[in-house]
């Protein structure tokens, strides 16, 4: 990150340039007929744009010299709290893709076409590792924007970026590919990103960055400013990316990755020396993990991963990119530098182990037919906390959060509750808490066992 210089994501993405390069789809001879592409591709893209507002529910952190018996502190009152962003119609049913950032943790999505027409969104499923979400809105026959091939784009290439910026609904701007393969922004974790200096502000985030055959070869992002808008440095999310995320999230509400099992680090000019490198790039392996695939393939702690399937590697962030996006069980041709000798290895790519789910009951509270537990957040009981509360480990899940004007909150359920049962069975962990929840239907009672503050008290949730 530069000094000076501000991330920017929420509703946020690129910026303006002067000097726009030659391309390969368009001759650079005539202007008039540059103008006439540029038009036909901001006509042909607009009508498959939305707007994003969403709506998410915030408590602020207030605290005062006089704790409440017991020790608590009064519960901050919750407030909504609205964001706009944009997104992407990409199937005519009504798949959109667009930034986590934009509709993470939402109550309520509403999506509007570039039509004026109005629709209430679901949130599909959401990853934050490369800031991908999937809104679903129930309609037919709409316009699309056709998937590009961002591995295709070269610097000074043409490119469009369209969303709505501030609130200003049908966008275009113009400008050119700035860089690309962009890693260490700091906005997600896999990130290999496209900038551009085509401008973008907050409210752009989820829109479209599009060549100048009308094709999406980006997901609009993230902006580097010093002012919050801007200054010609934006950041899209590679369409290659954006579409196996999408596809993923779509088939399994995950993404489901490739997983090198291995830890690697960037090559510096001091350790390409020590490790006697031609050039001062690649990945070091710094250690293999047992059963990985790295091991599987006669990895070990100080190989330097120097190309993959023929492809160089600058650095360990695109190695783990590539292997992420690798097909689980395909095989690949490494090359690596292993004292000084040059040698060659077979990785059969094997799946990242799964995080552990979002500790939420995702029904919303606001839904026609509510589950009893809508609206909680949960956790699993630490240890310091259960020192704290005098419980033993792996006992119960503590509640974290509860949605205003949920049927838990009407109940009495109160945040920093451990719940010990669920309908007088035991829960030693949130998954056993899914496990029992999962049955519950939405007019049933939920009979909870709570420890407060070391008294033991039973809260019924009845459903409606």
């Amino acid at each position: 990150m530069m000094q000076g210089f501000a991330w920017t994501i929420l509703v946020g993405l690129a910026v303006p340039g002067s000097g726009l390069a030659g391309t390969q789809q368009i001759p650079p001879t005539t202007g008039h007929d540059l103008q006439g592409q540029v038009k036909a591709t901001a006509n042909k893209v607009i009508p498959a744009v939305v707007s994003i507002a969403s709506t998410v529910m915030v408590r602020d952190q207030s605290f005062s010299d006089e704790a409440l018996p017991f020790g608590l502190f009064k519960e901050p009152q919750a407030r909504r709290q609205y964001g706009q962003g944009s997104g992407v119609i990409v199937t005519p049913d009504g798949y959109i893709v667009t930034n986590n950032h934009v509709v993470a943790d939402a109550v309520d999505v509403e999506v509007i076409l570039a039509d004026r027409r109005q629709y209430k969104g679901k949130v599909v499923a959401t990853d934050p590792k490369t800031d991908v979400a999937v809104v679903k809105i129930h309609a037919s026959n709409l316009p699309t924007a056709a998937w590009g091939d961002s591995s295709q784009l070269a610097v000074g290439d043409f490119v469009l970026a369209i969303g709505n910026p501030l609130g200003l609904s049908r966008t275009v701007t113009f400008g050119i590919v700035s860089a690309v393969g962009r890693a260490d922004v700091g906005v997600a974790d896999f990130e290999d990103f496209i900038q551009t200096d085509a401008p973008i502000n907050p409210g752009n985030s989820g829109g479209a960055l599009v060549n100048t055959n009308g094709e999406l070869v980006g997901i609009n992002t993230a902006i580097a400013s010093p002012t919050g808008g801007s200054v010609g440095v934006g950041f899209a999310i590679p369409s290659n990316m954006a579409r196996a995320a999408m596809q993923s999230l779509i088939k399994t509400g995950r993404v489901v990755r490739g997983f090198l099992g291995a830890s690697t680090q960037d090559v510096s000019p001091s350790l390409g020396k020590i490790f006697r490198l031609p050039d001062v790039k690649g990945a070091i392996v710094t250690d293999v993990h047992a059963k990985g695939s790295a091991e599987r393939a006669g990895l070990k702690r100080g190989d330097v991963v120097v190309r993959f399937d023929g492809r160089d590697i600058m650095d360990s962030g695109q190695l783990r990119n590539l292997v992420a996006q690798a097909s689980i069980g395909s095989k690949h041709r490494v090359d690596l530098i292993r004292e000084g000798k040059q040698y060659q290895a077979d990785l059969v790519i094997q799946e990242a182990p799964r995080e552990r789910p979002k500790k939420s009951q995702t029904a919303s509270a606001t839904a026609s037919t509510v589950h009893p537990l809508a609206g909680v957040v949960f956790d699993d009981v630490t240890a310091p906390l259960a020192r704290q509360m005098d419980l033993p480990v792996n006992n119960g899940v503590v509640v974290t959060d509860i949605e205003e004007g949920s049927l838990a909150e009407a109940s009495g359920l109160q945040p920093g509750d451990v719940v010990l049962e669920l309908n007088r069975q035991h829960i030693n962990s949130f998954s056993s808490l899914q496990r029992l929840a999962e049955p519950i239907k939405p007019t049933d009672l939920a009979l909870l066992l709570v420890n407060r503050q070391g008294n033991v008290m039973y809260v019924p949730i009845q459903g409606e």
